[in-house]
């Protein structure tokens, strides 16, 4: 399925995704399911990067979750190998990533980068039900290393090359129920 052929949605059984028509830029996009491990996946697949020697990459999402009572929910956003199951059985399963995650069920997103099946994580940020964040993170080509913003705020030291990935990622964006509510 696609939201206007510019992004590719993969359902885990349930989820929906559609740009905005009242936020004009604004992808929205709702798990459809109270289901633990239900819901979308969607892939920008029409624009790729590729993290390399000498190559800056500055990425910034701005993101808010609603329905999201106990912050159930299971998510992932950043920039990821093409996959049609970024989270499977409730676990972050691409590899080659960078991007924050969550899938405990505890609404803590971690700052979460992924080499070849060698990941790391770092702490990141406590979702607040209803409220927008930004996420950024500032690949630096010369020093191979990338840090994480979290509303505009250098958080945690910087990761090391060994869990950079070398590869095409694309924008990525997950959102699916950990159970008993229907995070949007």
């Amino acid at each position: 399925a696609s939201t206007g052929g510019e992004y590719t949605l993969t359902q885990a059984t349930a989820g929906s995704a559609a740009i905005s028509t009242t936020m004009p830029g604004v992808l929205s996009i709702d798990s459809g399911s109270t289901t633990s491990a239900q819901g979308a996946n969607v892939q920008r697949l029409k624009s790729a990067f590729v993290p390399a020697a000498g190559k800056d990459i500055w990425a910034e999402f701005r993101v808010k979750y609603t329905g999201v009572g106990a912050l159930n929910v299971e998510t992932f956003v950043g920039l990821a190998a093409s996959d049609t199951t970024v989270i499977a059985a409730s676990a972050v399963s691409t590899n080659n990533r960078i991007g924050w995650s969550s899938v405990t069920d505890d609404g803590v997103l971690l700052f979460d980068c992924d080499k070849a099946g060698t990941p790391t994580t770092a702490a990141g940020h406590t979702i607040v039900s209803d409220t927008w964040d930004k996420l950024g993170f500032y690949f630096d080509g010369t020093a191979d290393t990338v840090q994480q913003y979290v509303n505009g705020v250098a958080t945690g030291t910087a990761i090391a090359t060994t869990y950079i990935p070398k590869v095409v990622v694309y924008p990525t964006f997950v959102c699916q129920s950990a159970g008993t509510d229907q995070p949007v």
